[in-house]
Formats: structure tokens, sequence, C-alpha cells
């Protein structure tokens, strides 16, 4: 098992869309992903710095990807 990585928005964005994810509206800095496959959302907040980790554990138990599915999609 894999430690939680620090990454920037634009990566766990990146990862996200590997997982079958889309950019389906931007709200502010806010980005909202849906996957229609498993109809979850992924609310991604982009700022300038690396994602804190405890909203990164967030947004992966949102989209329902483990940390060993982020290390495999990074």
């Amino acid at each position: 098992m894999h430690k939680l990585p620090a990454i920037s928005p634009q990566k766990l964005a990146r990862a996200l869309e590997r997982a079958g994810f889309e950019l389906k509206r931007m709200k502010g800095s806010h980005h909202y992903y849906y996957n229609p496959k498993t109809e979850k959302i992924a609310v991604v907040p982009f700022h300038k710095k690396d994602l804190p980790k405890g909203t990164l554990h967030a947004i992966l138990q949102d989209a329902d990807i483990s940390i060993d599915e982020l290390a495999e999609l990074l």
C-alpha cells in the first residue's frame, strides 16, 4: 500500500480523467468531474499549492479511487 502523495490539482485532474471522469463544470476555482459509468462526482479545488492530504483523501473517497489506484493513474 502506498502513502498518500502530495500532488497538485492539475496532476489529480489528469489522473481523474484517466480513470474515466469528465470535466462537467467549473465554479470559481473548483472543477467538478463526473464519471458516467460509476455516476460519481469529484470536486477538485484549483489553487496554487499542492492539495492538503485531508482534501486529497476526501476527493479520492468521493471518486471511489484507492491510493494504490491513484499511484497507477499518476
